[in-house]
């Protein structure tokens, strides 16, 4: 029977209980949401909303095309041109979203004869580029910049070393400025995901590169996504203009995937002028994930100390993690929950996002619930 093996899979995912299913929100959901990449709180600010609206009514529903037929609109190049000046970089090319853009960095940064060396706890675009990049990929210990080094020093051509700046699933950072020192003592380029960073890090909320001296640099290159922070959807690539001239003309998932939606660029422009306006947003989306933190830690729970606005609770196993973040569920409280084979060291855990918008309340509230519920 064609696609037979399926049936066997979802058997052995049934068992292990790692089954996911779809579970569409309505718009005004009553849950307390700490489950979203809504860093900022932004997704439903009325400026950002208007601003998905009035590029709809002025460009229409669709891009119409790739980005190098009718897909770039003078939106999408301003969109760039204030993504370039925000972040500090020379340059900045918009994608139709986060995957995609990574995918584009380390594909057309990664040629034949080059080495990847990719953090072990990479997010699954980065690894999905390294594994389609024509270049060898090496994997090295998590956040460290010696490992890193030894890789290099075992490949004579061209390197570059691709690492998330947060990661995405306990909430911490990379050494950004160990991993900067390893490429440049090899002559690699450097590859970030500030996807995590974008809006909470940084100088305004300028990023993790921006705070680390990076923003820039000729030798480093960042990946964001407008779907967390900026509360819309879509993802750039930032970085020197000879970078960016070369992903426009060798990265496929630029070249051959239809631009990003006006709609979306609309909303990622409002939300980033606000952000200039508000740069308290990102302070306070950071200080709500250290009270969480504390708070959490002491109820005596184990977690992982944030640093941006990801809070990870560990989970005795998959099963229940599943029904610890269902049980929050039923008691108003929306929670992400993490496990294999979504998390590469096989730990279960609730994820949490510190939203800058959460009052003194709703955080006690959430404590609260998740205590409470606690396997």
């Amino acid at each position: 029977m064609a696609f037979g093996w399926i049936d066997e899979q979802a058997e052995l995912r049934r068992r292990a209980g790692l089954v996911r299913t779809l579970r569409p929100r309505p718009a005004d959901s009553p849950l307390l949401d700490l489950a979203s990449n809504d860093y900022l709180g932004l997704a439903h600010h009325p400026e950002v909303v208007e601003g998905a609206a009035r590029a709809a009514r002025t460009w229409g529903g669709g891009a119409t095309g790739s980005r190098l037929v009718t897909g770039t609109t003078e939106l999408h190049a301003e969109l760039e041109r204030e993504l370039a000046d925000f972040c500090g970089s020379e340059a900045a090319l918009v994608f139709s979203s986060g995957y995609a853009a990574n995918l584009a960095a380390v594909t057309a940064l990664a040629p034949h004869g080059s080495l990847i060396v990719s953090d072990a706890g990479n997010h699954a675009s980065l690894i999905d580029g390294c594994r389609l990049a024509r270049g060898a990929t090496q994997v090295v210990a998590h956040a460290e910049p010696d490992a890193v080094r030894k890789a290099l020093r075992t490949h004579d051509g061209p390197g570059v070393v691709v690492s998330d700046t947060v990661f995405s699933v306990d909430g911490d950072a990379a050494p950004l400025d160990g991993l900067a020192d390893a490429c440049r003592e090899h002559d690699a380029g450097l590859v970030v995901d500030d996807a995590h960073g974008l809006g909470v890090l940084g100088d305004g909320g300028r990023g993790a590169p921006h705070a680390a001296g990076l923003a820039g640099a000729a030798d480093v290159v960042v990946t964001v996504t407008l779907s967390k922070s900026l509360g819309s959807q879509g993802g750039a690539v930032l970085g020197p203009a000879r970078v960016i001239d070369h992903l426009v003309n060798a990265a496929r998932t630029f070249i051959f995937d239809t631009g990003l939606a006006p709609a979306a660029a609309g909303a990622a422009l409002a939300a980033l002028r606000l952000l200039r306006r508000e740069p308290e947003r990102a302070a306070r989306a950071r200080t709500v994930a250290g009270d969480l933190h504390t708070r959490l830690t002491t109820a005596g729970l184990e977690a992982v100390r944030p640093d941006a606005a990801v809070v990870s609770v560990r989970a005795p196993s998959p099963e229940e993690a599943v029904a610890w973040a269902a049980d929050c569920r039923a008691a108003g409280l929306a929670v992400g929950c993490f496990r294999p084979p979504s998390v590469p060291d096989g730990i279960s855990r609730l994820r949490l996002t510190a939203r800058a918008d959460l009052s003194e309340g709703q955080i006690e509230r959430a404590v609260q619930v998740i205590s409470e519920t606690r396997p």
